[in-house]
């Protein structure tokens, strides 16, 4: 018997609904954008501005966007962008903070 053949979506990690999702889309790119950002920066002992303002602001949008993410494609890349944020941030707030030399 002929039958349609659709792929199997439902198991895959990076499953779609095949919908355009605009919003969350952009801020998974913001999020990883600055996640990428604050954690390579963050390597650097004088560029603790810099880390812990991208670190922060990433955490703010990668928390927003996993609040309205629809699809485990755009939640998992939330996820990967939110934890480099972190990094970043952690980093930059121990090697002088957001403030730090500036303000004082």
């Amino acid at each position: 018997m002929a039958q349609a053949m659709r792929p199997n979506s439902a198991t895959s990690l990076f499953s779609t609904d095949g919908k355009r999702h605009l919003r969350q889309d952009t801020l998974v790119a913001v999020t990883l954008t600055l996640g990428l950002l604050a954690f390579f920066s963050a390597f650097f002992y004088n560029l603790h501005l810099l880390s812990s303002w991208a670190g922060l602001i990433g955490i703010l949008t990668g928390a927003y966007g996993q609040f309205i993410s629809v699809t485990t494609r755009e939640r998992f890349l939330n996820i990967l962008g939110l934890g480099a944020s972190a990094v970043g941030f952690f980093l930059g707030m121990s090697h002088g903070g957001l403030f730090g030399g500036v303000i004082g």
